[in-house]
């Protein structure tokens, strides 16, 4: 574990290496903070919400990790807390679920009038999230929603994108287009959208739209959210299993090496 100044904070935080992300200690009420301040600054940030997939994905593909390691990290599966509970002996109070810190947002921000605009999903996914979001949060300023077609955007499709979200001037943009795509999305846009803070929430629409049903709490609770998934759609089995066993593997090396030979990665 080791002391760095977080270049989005301004900040020195405890921060600790997993597989060669690096990730601040967090908790949400240091995130909400943090990106109180970003909105009254109004410069852009990129916010990564991390997990075994996004983790191990980053391993084989140097600019996925890049872009984690350049933005806000956060971890929101619990074995990333594992690990670092395990290999580093770091004190970590709660992970900080790309989901949850969604709904936490649109709730505080009610009080600081932070706008929010989502991108990604399904029309009838947004319409409902939108809805959902709406009755749940009353007084909620969701300014705006694109839905994009499921190819890449032609050069006059992707400036009319970046014109809309920036004429709505929005504080948060939450895009759910699943990882890393959400995250390379993000970064290679940051320069051009005027949006404080910028966070790829993968499943998040899904799930709040009511669209998909969320794991169990004492699922989430023992780290089995993805066991849960997998089981609603079969076609994360392929990720899962291509994942989960290499995090495995190395979760079980890196903590062989830091409590027998007392050397942390």
């Amino acid at each position: 574990m080791r002391d760095i100044m977080h270049q989005n904070s301004g900040q020195h935080l405890k921060a600790i290496n997993i597989l060669g992300l690096n990730f601040p200690i967090l908790d949400y009420q240091y995130c909400l903070g943090l990106f109180a301040q970003w909105v009254a600054l109004r410069e852009a940030h990129q916010v990564c919400i991390a997990n075994v997939h996004t983790v191990v994905t980053s391993l084989s593909d140097e600019a996925f990790k890049d872009i984690n390691n350049q933005s806000l990290i956060t971890m929101d599966g619990l074995p990333l807390v594992w690990y670092a509970r395990a290999v580093h002996g770091a004190t970590i109070k709660e992970r900080v679920c790309g989901p949850e810190l969604m709904l936490r947002c649109l709730n505080q921000g009610r009080n600081q009038e932070w706008k929010h605009f989502f991108l990604g999903g399904k029309e009838d996914t947004l319409t409902d999230l939108v809805s959902a979001m709406q009755s749940r949060f009353p007084g909620v300023a969701i300014v705006g929603w694109h839905s994009p077609p499921f190819r890449p955007l032609s050069v006059e499709e992707d400036e009319q994108l970046v014109a809309l979200i920036n004429q709505c001037r929005p504080d948060f943009l939450w895009v759910g287009l699943g990882a890393p795509k959400q995250e390379k999305w993000i970064a290679a846009h940051l320069p051009r959208i005027n949006v404080p803070v910028q966070v790829g929430v993968g499943a998040a629409f899904d799930f709040h739209s009511g669209h998909v049903r969320r794991a169990p709490l004492w699922m989430q609770k023992y780290g089995l959210e993805w066991l849960y998934r997998m089981m609603q759609d079969r076609r994360l089995i392929k990720r899962y299993c291509s994942t989960n066993p290499i995090f495995l593997a190395l979760f079980l090396r890196d903590f062989i090496v830091a409590k027998l030979l007392g050397n942390s990665p």
